[in-house]
This record gives structure tokens, sequence and C-alpha cells, in this order.
């Protein structure tokens, strides 16, 4: 119980149920929003980026075929719908902003309008970055029959492309929407690539699962990195007192770094060319065009006495 005020066994008495929750709700107000407006609305965000992304790749999230004569209205209309929503989404986020001068509410208004256009004129270049990650998936997977197939399937591509849209988002100074747009991807995919993460042109996340890439992480480009790799920080025990800091690896160009490995810490740098095996735990820096692999455990193969009469009793069982 998280009170002295008990329940009767079976009573039923939802009044007392409520007035435990409203004590509650006074003790520990800090995840309440009673009579405060609500920071975020989840659901439109998430609509938002799923038209971003119809804008992004025309044609291929479409329940209809996208004709060449239609594709300038379909693509104002959209920017119009992104436009309109992901505004009042910011002018929420930053009216949210604990801080020292007081804004009007138009004074929001107008900064949220201002950066969501800043933000839609980065669309061209997110583009640009994307159509190199696409060729890297593709160049770098023998097992893409085509670009489409990339485009459509492949969660490492969904993941960063809603990582390069969050990203612009960071830079332009946003609270809060950016990590939401990013957890989104990180939910349906289980890559977490935080947004103010700096990455590169032809990034290439292979399968996928279990990837991590902290926020003060530099990577370069060409880079390739597996299932279950880390990008982290060394320990975070000063929490808040770090905020800032470069905590996170920086990865230059044309790194390949296999499943399973961590590399970690805010002085740890990957140079150009380099190559980690899987399974490794880095905490300081590989130099440019090395090799690093951990030594494959010994494997001790032996025959127990009753061995041959299992393995008898294995292919009568399978006959």
């Amino acid at each position: 119980m998280c009170s002295d005020k008990g329940i009767s066994e079976g009573s039923g008495d939802v009044a007392n149920l409520v007035e435990l929750l409203l004590d509650s709700y006074e003790t520990h107000e800090l995840i309440c929003r009673i009579d405060k407006d609500n920071i975020i609305n989840k659901e439109i965000l998430i609509n938002v980026v799923e038209e971003i992304r119809r804008i992004l790749f025309p044609g291929f999230f479409d329940n209809n075929k996208v004709r060449s004569e239609y594709a300038r209205y379909l693509a104002g209309e959209r920017l119009e719908f992104i436009q309109y929503h992901l505004k009042k989404q910011i002018a929420k986020a930053l009216d949210n902003i604990k801080t020292d001068a007081e804004y009007s509410r138009d004074e929001i208004n107008r900064k949220a309008d201002s950066i969501t256009y800043d933000f839609l004129k980065t669309l061209p270049k997110i583009r640009e970055y994307l159509a190199t990650d696409v060729v890297a998936a593709f160049n770098g997977d023998p097992a893409a029959f085509s670009t489409d197939e990339i485009i459509f399937c492949y969660p490492g591509l969904f993941a960063i492309t809603v990582y390069r849209i969050a990203h612009e988002l960071y830079v332009l100074g946003v609270p809060l929407i950016p990590r939401i747009i990013t957890e989104y991807a990180h939910n349906i995919t289980g890559i977490d690539i935080h947004p103010g993460a700096t990455i590169g042109k032809y990034f290439f996340i292979d399968h996928g699962t279990g990837v991590v890439i902290g926020e003060t992480t530099v990577i370069g480009e060409n880079v390739k990195i597996y299932q279950g790799v880390t990008l982290g920080a060394l320990s975070t025990r000063k929490g808040q007192q770090l905020r800032g800091v470069k905590r996170h690896p920086t990865l230059g160009d044309n790194v390949t770094i296999y499943s399973g490995t961590s590399v970690l810490g805010g002085e740890t740098v990957i140079g150009d060319g380099a190559t980690i095996g899987g399974n490794a735990f880095i905490v300081s820096s590989v130099s440019k065009g090395m090799r690093v692999s951990v030594k494959n455990p010994e494997l001790e193969f032996s025959r127990s006495s009753s061995s041959e009469n299992n393995a008898n009793e294995f292919w009568d069982w399978v006959i």
C-alpha cells in the first residue's frame, strides 16, 4: 500500500479509492499535469512523422499512385498539414520550458512558426542524406534484392529516417519533440538513436535490434554497424552535472563495428577505416586502419562413456 489509508477487503468502496488517488496526486505532483495544458499530443506527432516520410519517399507509402503532374499539389498539401500541426506541437513544447524570461503567447507562436519553417527547409537536405543511406544499405548487404526492399522493409533505414528528421528539430532547439520522435522508431525497431547524435552520409545499420547511439556520438561517413552495438557513455553517476559534456565516442569514416560490441566514452575515437570485431568492449581510442577482435575462447570437446548409447537412443526416437 502507498498510504496508511486502507481499503476494506471486498468493500468495493470506489469513493475511498478516489480519495487515495487524489492524495497521491498531491504527494507526487512531479508526475501530474492537473490544471495544466497537455505538453504534447504524441499521436499527432506520429502522424506528422509519417507525412514527412511520405514527402521524403514519394510514392512509397501512398495508398495510390503518385502522378508527376500532381506531385506539386500533393507536396503542398502535405507541407500544409505538417506545418500546421508541427507548429502547434512546437509551441506547446516551448511554452513548457522553464526560463527566467517570460514570453507571451504571441511570441511563442511566432518562434514556433519560424522554427517550423526552418525545419521544412531542411527536407531536401534530409532526402540527400537518406539517398546515400539507401545506397549504403544496398551496397553493404548482398541479401538486399533492391533499393525498394530496403526502403520498405529495413528497420535500420526506418530508424535512421526518423533520426534524421528528429536531429534537424534538435539542432533548431526544439525541446522534447525530437526525443519523442526517435522513441517512436525505437519502440518499433529496437534501435535507439538519440536525436543529438551527429551522423554522416552513407550510414548503414544491419539488422539493427539492440543498437544504441548516445546523444554526443559523432559518426563519420560510410560507417556500418551491426545489431547489438552500443555507442555509449562511461559511468554517468554525476547525472545532470554531465549535461552538455561529450560522453559518447567518435567514429571516423569507413568504420565497421560488428555485433555485440560496446564502444564507450567521450574521449574514445575510432580512427578512419578501423574494424571492430564482435563482442568487444572498447573504452580507449583505436588508431586509423586498425582491426580489433576478441580472442576466440577455446572450445573443449569430449566424448562421455554413454555418448554412443545416447546417440543411438536419439536416432531411434527420430526414426
